[in-house]
Formats: C-alpha cells, structure tokens, sequence
C-alpha cells in the first residue's frame, strides 16, 4: 500500500469510527444496555461468568447485584490465573497481550488484551481520537515524514507476564502484528522506525536523540507526545542537544554513524538561530508546527500554555482519547481541544460522585444521570474482561454532546489525609491554578506532600518558568492558602480545628522538574511512563527537587 493509499483509508476509518460514535450520543442509555448485553453474552462462559452468575444477569440492576465493584489489584487472581495459561477465566478468548502501568500506586498492572477487545473496542478508539486532527489538519493523516511521534515506539525491548506473553505499554502495542496496519501509528514509518531499529542498543535517553536528530532535517507539522511532560521536556532537551544535533548534521552522522549526506547550510543556519537565543526551540526547528496531541487538562493545564513561545503561537495542542490502561472513556471531538465525550460504543460506564469512597457495594450512576460541573469516580467494564473495574481516575462533566456527558480529565483519585480534610487531587490542581492566576505566576511544574511535622501542613513544589520575587511568592502563598479552603470543605474544617498548619510554598529551580525527568529517563524509563505526579509519594524525588529552594510559609490565621 502507497502512502496516498494509506492516508485515503486511515482518513476513511476515522470519519467512520467517529460517525459510529455521533450515532449514540443521543440515546446514551440504550447504547449502554446494548454494549453490556454483548458483554455478557460473549463472556457468560467463563470461570468468572460463572462465578457470579453472570448467565442469568438480566440487566443493569442485576448487574450491579452480581459483580461487586472491585479495583485492578482486586481482579488480578482471575488474570494470574489468565496468565498462567487457564482458558476462559475472564474472557471467552485467550490474551495475546497484557498492558502495563505504573498505575496509581505506583505497582505494575497487567490489564487482559484479547482479539475481540483490539477488535471491537481498542482499535475503534483509537481510530476515532484522530478525529479532532483530521477535521482540523486532513492534510497531516498519512503525512507520515512530517509527524514527529514521541509516544509510540513499537520496536523497544519489551517485557513479559511469568506466563510468557507481551507486557507492555499502551505506546508499545504494534498494530501490524494484529492484522491492522492501518493502526500503524503516524510518525512511525516514513524511515523514522526503520532508521531506530539499526541502534537496538539505545536507552530510551539515546533513542529521544536520535528521533529528534531525525527530525531536524524534517518538516514536522504534528507532534505525538500524548504524555504532557514529553512536551515540556522537548525545549529543555533541545537545550542539551543542539550541539551535537548540529555538529552531526554538518557531517551527515546520526549517533556518530554515516547517516544520508552532509548538511552544512541547514547546520549553520541552526547554529545562527541558536546563538542568537541561546538555544534552539521548537519553533526554530519546525516553524510549520501546528498540532501537538497530548493530555492538556489536569496538572498539565498549569504548564503548558507557558510553552506557547517555544511551541509557536500558531501551534494548538488537542487532546488525544481521553483513557487508562484500563479502558477508553472519551474522544475529543469538536471545539473543545480538551474534553469530549463518553465512548458510548465501547465500554459500559458507571460513576461514582468524587468526594466518595469507592466501595464494593456503592452506588453508582449512569452516563446519563451525570450532573454539568460534578467530579466522577470512573467504574469500567468492557469485552477484554474487566467487570466494574474503577480505574481510580476522575472526571469532570465539562457539557453534553447530545445527551452524553462531554469529560475532561481531573486527576487522579488519590485522597490524601491525616486530619479529616480528605484533599483530593483535583481540589488541589484547581487551588493551585486559580492562586498562579490571581498573582500572574506561570510555573512549568508542581508537586505537593502531606508533611507529618506538628502541626501536620500540606507542602507544595513548584518549578516557576523564571525565578519571581520574595513578594509575589508570599502573595502566592496566602493566595494557594484561601484557594484551597474554598475548593475542600474538608482541608477548611482541618485548618479552622487547628489540625492542619498552614501550606507552605518551595520555589524550586526552574528546572528541577526536568532534571528529575531526565534522570529517570537516563535511568531506563520510557518517556511515556514518566509521569507527572500532583501527590508525591517518593521522599527521595522530593529532596531532590526542592534541595536548596527557599519555602514560604502561608496565612497563619
């Protein structure tokens, strides 16, 4: 298949992929007593089905009756059991594959991927999430030379389940292997893989390099990062980088190695803009740049829209398909580049309201019994035989399309506490957005810890794009301290009771969070897993980051 070939059909599936989701959204309810109907029947005959009666369920209700709600780490003695080699425990047909993650806890996850999920539910998301860039920039589906993926690396080394089959990340799946090289994702042919392979003894540090050494002589138009720190971390590697980057692009080398022929002009042009910043951006390298897909919600809301200089001012970031390791939940789709709505046709979806605790035995609400402006626990089941699995992240209803609830991704679900207060994750992103705004501060990172010291305070990290004066953190400081009272009644009680002291702000270096980035990167994590964390759990990632960054201390009242 030629690329004009390739560009026509994937053009094609998407706009059918996202035409099939258009039908649902306005019967959201009879969409999802179909899709849980056909989960049922396809996987009634399991070990699982028959365990909990899963052949006499009639419905919703008696769903709800049968199957508790359970986390990942609750399901794994049904997919160890899976792993192992059992036939039929969860699913009617056997895994080919587990997904990993580093998961909320931090514990690795394997997450069933059988044919009938890839087929039926996987691949039909994933196809529908370009949507937004095909309604926007057609020309880009296929386009594979001027898309710069650094997600998606099919041909790393990858891990396997004590059974023996795949564990691996989401960015990690190779499509072709399945039957589906439509799926190929963008910005990986075009030479960009095939070059890669011949370096199999890369870390993923060396691997970053020579994809952006790659794309120096490209004109990249669309960049894959769907992790925001890969985003924010590309200015700062380009910092590192473009010596080299220049050096090897006058002598026609790619990780020292004869690559394609010299370049003297587009390395002294390079080397000019460079030392007339100080550095290479983006935006010198690939002034045609105008999408850049990645998670844009949450934390990332706070960082991001500082790298519009970097990025160019013509540059719009979307959001990809809004999902966990678990399961899809949502397609961007129209105006909004960061919400969009449930993926009706793939899951069947329950909600929990965020300020509860999921319990096996809780309430729950359907799509459409969603509230505009609430915050959703997420409770998933789906064909790949996970059964009211909560994903432990939350949502937030943004709108409808139809009468399906348009989602933004909050946070996680992590609740942390010690006094009552129960501060959860989003309360804290949200405080701390409207705190940087009323002082006009722009940060490139946080991260915050429940510190145990008497009293017991809450401490937040934050990274600002340029050191601000001893004043404006104050103001900071007082201002994060009310933000937060007004976003959790509970973090108020605690601090009206005396049981929680006032927050204390860290101005750390501007780069602290990206040097911890690069150490982990160096140390042998993909991109695609290092994630940014609101709460941090890693004592050891915390003094490193703030070592030697002055602490202001807010309201004492």
């Amino acid at each position: 298949m030629n690329q004009q070939d390739h560009a026509v059909r994937l053009a094609r599936r998407i706009r059918d992929e996202k035409q099939r989701l258009l039908a649902t959204l306005d019967d959201p309810r009879r969409t999802q007593e179909l899709v849980l109907a056909d989960v049922l029947t396809r996987n009634g005959d399991t070990a699982f089905g028959a365990e909990h009666g899963l052949s006499a369920v009639a419905g919703v209700d008696d769903y709800r009756r049968a199957v508790p709600i359970r986390t990942h780490e609750a399901l794994m003695p049904w997919i160890e059991r899976s792993i192992a080699g059992e036939r039929r425990v969860l699913t009617a047909d056997q895994p080919v594959a587990y997904f990993s993650s580093s998961g909320t806890t931090g514990r690795e996850k394997f997450i069933p991927v059988t044919p009938t999920y890839l087929r039926t539910t996987f691949l039909a998301f994933y196809y529908a999430g370009f949507a937004g860039v095909l309604d926007r920039h057609p020309e880009l589906i296929g386009a594979e030379e001027k898309v710069l993926n650094l997600w998606q690396d099919p041909t790393t080394r990858i891990s396997q389940t004590f059974g023996g089959q795949p564990h691996i990340g989401l960015s990690q799946l190779d499509y072709r292997t399945y039957g589906e090289p439509l799926a190929t994702g963008p910005g990986t042919g075009g030479g960009w893989t095939e070059v890669l392979d011949s370096y199999p003894d890369g870390g993923p540090w060396e691997r970053a390099y020579l994809r952006l050494r790659l794309a120096v002589e490209r004109d990249v138009r669309w960049i894959i990062a769907v992790n925001p720190a890969i985003v924010a971390a590309l200015p700062y590697q380009l910092a590192q980088w473009w010596p080299r980057m220049v050096a090897e692009l006058h002598a026609g080398t790619l990780g020292g190695r004869p690559y394609g022929e010299p370049n003297p002009a587009r390395a002294l042009e390079l080397r000019q803009v460079a030392e007339r910043h100080g550095t290479l951006r983006p935006v010198d390298l690939w002034p045609n740049l105008r999408v850049i897909l990645s998670w844009n919600t949450a934390l990332a809301s706070l960082y991001l829209p500082p790298l519009r200089e970097a990025f160019g001012a013509d540059t719009i970031v979307l959001s990809p398909p809004i999902a966990s390791c678990e399961g899809p939940v949502a397609i961007p789709l129209r105006a909004d580049p960061a919400s969009g709505p449930l993926f009706l046709p793939g899951c069947f979806y329950e909600f929990v309201p965020a300020d509860r605790d999921i319990e096996p035995d809780c309430d729950t609400l359907l799509a459409d019994e969603l509230e505009e402006g609430r915050d959703y626990h997420i409770v998933l089941t789906h064909v790949g035989g996970l059964y009211r699995c909560a994903t432990l992240d939350i949502v937030r209803v943004v709108g409808f399309a139809g009468r399906t609830p348009a989602v933004a991704y909050a946070g996680r679900g992590t609740i942390s506490s010690g006094s009552g207060e129960r501060l959860r994750e989003p309360d804290l992103i949200r405080a701390l957005g409207a705190a940087l705004a009323e002082v006009g501060l722009e940060i490139r990172n946080a991260t915050a810890r429940r510190t145990g010291s008497s009293p017991a305070r809450y401490e937040v990290a934050l990274a600002p794009v340029a050191t601000p004066p001893s004043d404006v953190v104050a103001a900071l400081a007082e201002a994060l301290e009310r933000r937060l009272a007004e976003q959790s009644p509970g973090y108020r009680r605690a601090r009206a009771s005396g049981g929680l002291g006032a927050v204390r702000l860290t101005v750390t270096h501007p780069d602290a969070f990206l040097v911890e980035w690069e150490r982990r990167v160096r140390a042998g994590e993909r991109p695609p897993r290092v994630k940014d964390r609101v709460f941090q759990p890693d004592p050891n990632v915390w003094d490193r980051i703030t070592t030697n960054a002055p602490t202001i201390v807010g309201s004492q009242r």
